[in-house]
């Protein structure tokens, strides 16, 4: 009775591998020692592959961050000369002009400041706008700490280059290592030729006469632009930046300059509050999915 019961040898092996291939839990919990090394090497392999192919299609080669941060740097950097030339032309001596560009290094605050002086402004009044203006760079600070994890020892550094123009390179980079690169070519670039092209502005000033009629102080605003737009992808987005600008041009002529660029950043929250009243509200929608999950639920038991 047992001679008829017992298996051969080999068709034993047969019916464990059948086994291990019909039921793939067997496969995966059951096999011999060399099978499971075999198949963690293949998928360490795998694992291997699907890194290398996202680090080409996913993330952005190094030499591309570069390339694009020196773009942004050039482009900016380059408009300094118009500061250059407007600040001479408002007054300004060469150490004067020089010294703004070194130590406040913000492009809107600095045309705010010489502007207001050439128009005969006050100096305190002129100097308070340029600092509403500047306060918008603490806020990008916030998120770009975050984003980029500097060292300590590092961020008071790098918080004389957070600007619009590097916040918006750091910003559209997919990973910390691009952002981090990103940020520093521009930074870097973006001062060097900003003071350099500001010394050959305030030297040249007398070169070109007229400054206003060259219209030099709109290239910072329209770089800018240029980096923002491509930005605003979602409907909420673009209604929220065109909130903003009418609110920054309808408060101009009655605030002090700096005040509306801060005061349109109140477009945002206005815009999530009417998005959520048009959705029902988040409390009422998460009420009615959980709802909708513990009937599913119930009835599935």
């Amino acid at each position: 009775m047992a001679e008829q019961i017992a298996l051969p040898e080999g068709h034993g092996e047969a019916a464990g591998t059948s086994t291990h291939a019909s039921d793939p839990r067997a496969r995966t919990t059951g096999p011999e020692p060399d099978a499971i090394g075999m198949r963690a090497d293949v998928t360490g392999s795998r694992l291997d592959a699907a890194g290398s192919t996202a680090d080409v299609t996913g993330p952005k080669p190094d030499a591309a961050v570069v390339r694009d941060a020196l773009g942004v740097g050039t482009a900016v950097g380059l408009s300094g000369f118009a500061f250059g030339v407007t600040a001479a032309g408002s007054g300004l001596s060469l150490l004067q002009t020089c010294a703004l560009s070194l130590a406040v290094f913000t492009g809107a605050s600095q045309f705010a400041l010489v502007g207001a002086l050439a128009a005969g402004g006050n100096p305190y009044t002129a100097a308070a706008g340029a600092f509403f203006l500047g306060v918008r760079n603490s806020f990008y600070g916030l998120r770009l700490s975050q984003l980029l994890a500097l060292p300590r020892a590092l961020r008071p550094f790098a918080a004389q280059w957070v600007i619009d123009e590097t916040t918006a390179v750091t910003l559209s980079q997919p990973t910390r290592r691009a952002a981090r690169i990103g940020f520093a070519v521009t930074g870097l670039s973006l001062y060097v030729l900003w003071n350099l092209t500001t010394l050959l502005g305030a030297l040249g000033a007398e070169a070109l006469g007229d400054t206003d009629a060259w219209g030099l102080d709109a290239a910072s605003p329209a770089v800018f632009l240029a980096l923002l737009a491509p930005m605003l992808k979602s409907t909420t987005e673009r209604v929220t930046a065109a909130l903003a600008v009418l609110l920054a041009l309808g408060l101009l002529p009655v605030l002090p300059a700096g005040v509306p660029v801060l005061l349109s950043a109140l477009a945002a929250p206005v815009v999530l509050f009417l998005r959520g009243r048009g959705n029902g509200g988040p409390s009422r929608g998460r009420g009615k999915g959980t709802t909708r999950g513990t009937a599913m639920t119930e009835a599935g038991r």
